[in-house]
């Protein structure tokens, strides 16, 4: 039976602490689906990871709904959610309906995530009263890198670290089943997980949140970038990669590939 966002709260109730990983194509969502990771993010951060953009602000509807689909398709066991692209939800509140309604239909996802406080509050209380499950985003929300001056630790001093425990409190009152809780201090993350009945997420924000979150490209070491303090590297496939390509050009070019049982013979049934 696959994860639901009720799973989530039950968990968080029994002190059961699980992960979410980011995906964003139909083999990777297939491998992750069979290590029974629960849920998968389908984060706008593919504007890094697949497009190679410099941050997620160019990323569109289109492009999330795409990959969301191929992940939906590859891992049907896990809880699948959206991720709202930039100016998805910034306008009106009937973009954000019309735009998180396009990702439930047309990519099949089982919820959206929007990042911020304020006017998001509202969005949240307005989807889920239609039964569009919501998970929030406070701390280091990526679409607001302009505004934050870069990617920068948020909630560092008590005002800022006020702010984010109010916003939290009220994505759970308006219906948020958890809250992504990305680049804080490890100790305003234990404050906000305490402080809600709906489970934390957290990505750079400490040991004490009921989950942890990584982009998958990070923590198969498949990231050539720069490597945030808070990943941990699981494996290092970035160099296997290499590795394997520069086999396959050597085996190539000196004939060692195709050998005699890469090939078919004639009249053979294979």
């Amino acid at each position: 039976m696959s994860t639901n966002v009720r799973d989530l709260r039950k968990w968080k109730s029994e002190g059961k602490r699980f992960t979410m990983l980011t995906a964003y194509d139909y083999t990777t969502a297939r491998w992750l689906d069979q290590a029974a990771i629960p849920v998968l993010l389908v984060g706008d951060s593919l504007g890094m990871t697949m497009l190679g953009y410099p941050d997620t602000l160019s990323v569109t509807m289109e492009d999330m709904i795409r990959h969301s689909s191929a992940v939906v398709r590859g891992a049907p066991n896990a809880l699948v959610i959206g991720d709202m692209p930039f100016m998805a939800y910034h306008a009106t509140r009937e973009d954000a309906v019309r735009n998180a309604g396009r990702f439930l239909q047309e990519a099949r996802v089982h919820a959206v995530k929007m990042e911020g406080g304020g006017r998001v509050i509202e969005y949240t209380r307005e989807l889920t009263g239609m039964g569009i499950p919501v998970m929030g985003h406070l701390g280091l929300t990526p679409t607001f890198v302009n505004q934050f001056g870069g990617y920068r630790v948020q909630g560092r001093s008590d005002e800022a670290a006020e702010q984010i425990l109010h916003d939290a409190r009220d994505l759970e009152e308006a219906g948020a089943f958890a809250v992504v809780l990305e680049g804080i201090p490890s100790g305003l993350g234990q404050r906000v997980t305490e402080s809600l009945t709906v489970p934390t997420i957290g990505i750079g924000a400490g040991p004490h949140t009921d989950a942890q979150v990584l982009v998958v490209q990070d923590f198969l070491g498949l990231n050539p970038d720069h490597v945030a303090k808070y990943v941990k590297q699981y494996a290092q496939l970035g160099p296997a990669i290499e590795q394997a390509a520069r086999q396959f050009d050597q085996d190539v070019r000196s004939g060692a590939f195709p050998s005699p049982e890469h090939e078919y013979a004639a009249g053979g049934s294979r």
